[in-house]
């Protein structure tokens, strides 16, 4: 039902914001269906009357319906600084024949449309979000505003992401540098959101691991979206047949029938991502596997709770 909701709206909207406030609204709607009926997702649009501060900002016409007294509130004012990174290296291009129009997402549109709907739910709360996109460079860091031509800026960058097919060159990624970076520039206490595949292109996934425990050790919290295609990615379901494999970040080649490796490589991309989620574990990072073909869901629940945890 979600992801037919979901289709509709992006097939009749062109606008990303637009559609990302379809996408939280329909959200939190089935949230008050479910067993997480009555959870505070509530937006900030007022916040009380202190005593003895000026009354000019109070709503007065809020007064006259609940005889309580809201001050309205201002773009300043903020709750939580949020940065939201997403890796835009050619892995996360696939699969190529994405059309979110018929449910049909690879990873970076997904990625996309769940950080549109957490920049909504981040406005509409008066929460000060950044952006950040990386491949095998910094290719966007923004500080974390709150204010309306601030997230313009954030709805144009995203849709720039969408109107691509697959990136200008082959990008790879380089996700160890790029949470180092991160980690250095990101000055103020922040909730950071990782969007990536976690295909790095580092012969020591150790150095990437660290780079998870650099971004805790300033301070940060963190939540790594693991975005895999899961029936084929991880668990490599293709017909029984010979295929060609191309690898998107170095255009390399390879011909193979998927049944006479498939058990190496299931085994071989489970202790991968066992190896993530222990360390993650170890450095308090919140790992959230998020599978494209799953809906928004599994992103936009993991952050409300977290964001309930710490506010």
């Amino acid at each position: 039902m979600e992801q037919h909701i979901i289709n509709k709206e992006i097939d009749q909207f062109g606008n990303l914001e637009l559609i990302a406030k379809q996408v939280v609204e329909g959200f939190i709607t089935g949230l008050h269906k479910s067993p997480f009926h009555g959870f505070s997702v509530e937006f900030a649009e007022h916040r009380l009357y202190n005593t003895g501060e000026s009354t000019r900002y109070i709503d007065w016409k809020l007064f006259a319906r609940t005889e309580k007294l809201f001050v309205k509130r201002f773009e300043e004012e903020t709750n939580l600084r949020c940065q939201i990174i997403i890796d835009n290296s050619s892995s996360m291009y696939y699969p190529e024949d994405s059309t979110p129009q018929k449910g049909k997402f690879n990873k970076i549109s997904f990625s996309v449309y769940c950080a549109a709907a957490l920049i909504y739910i981040l406005k509409k709360q008066r929460d000060a979000v950044g952006l950040g996109l990386f491949s095998d460079e910094i290719e966007l860091h923004t500080q974390a505003r709150s204010s309306t031509v601030h997230h313009k800026m954030l709805f144009s960058e995203l849709d720039k992401l969408l109107s691509r097919t697959k990136t200008e060159r082959p990008r790879k990624t380089n996700a160890t540098e790029a949470l180092h970076f991160f980690a250095e520039n990101i000055h103020k206490r922040s909730l950071i959101i990782i969007f990536s595949d976690m295909l790095d292109n580092s012969k020591v996934s150790a150095e990437l691991l660290s780079a998870l425990q650099h971004l805790r050790h300033n301070k940060h919290e963190v939540i790594l979206f693991h975005v895999v295609d899961k029936s084929k990615e991880l668990d490599f379901e293709f017909e029984n047949r010979p295929y060609k494999f191309i690898d998107l970040e170095t255009n390399e080649e390879v011909k193979l029938h998927p049944n006479e490796i498939k058990d190496h490589y299931q085994k071989t991309m489970s202790e991968y991502k066992n190896l993530i989620k222990l360390k993650c574990g170890q450095y308090n990072v919140d790992f959230v596997e998020a599978d494209i073909n799953k809906g928004f869901r599994s992103v936009l629940l993991p952050y409300l709770l977290k964001r309930e945890k710490l506010y």
